[in-house]
């Protein structure tokens, strides 16, 4: 059954996280999958260990998101 993977930077408040296993998972309920088969996995990875465009994210976006 289906297993979403999704990464963020470190430091994402937990509402969110609550906000996305619910809603993920509704959205596969509403696809007939049960929830009980929808497993949800939220990895937190640093800003400075992500990169977008050649450049770390703690640089590039270093006023948006939460602080490390």
């Amino acid at each position: 059954m289906p297993m979403v993977q999704i990464n963020v930077w470190k430091g994402f408040e937990q509402e969110k996280v609550d906000y996305l296993i619910k809603n993920i998972t509704k959205v596969f309920t509403e696809v007939d999958v049960p929830a009980e088969a929808v497993e949800i996995l939220i990895y937190e990875v640093p800003k400075s260990h992500w990169g977008v465009g050649g450049e770390s994210c703690s640089i590039k976006f270093k006023d948006i998101g939460p602080k490390e």
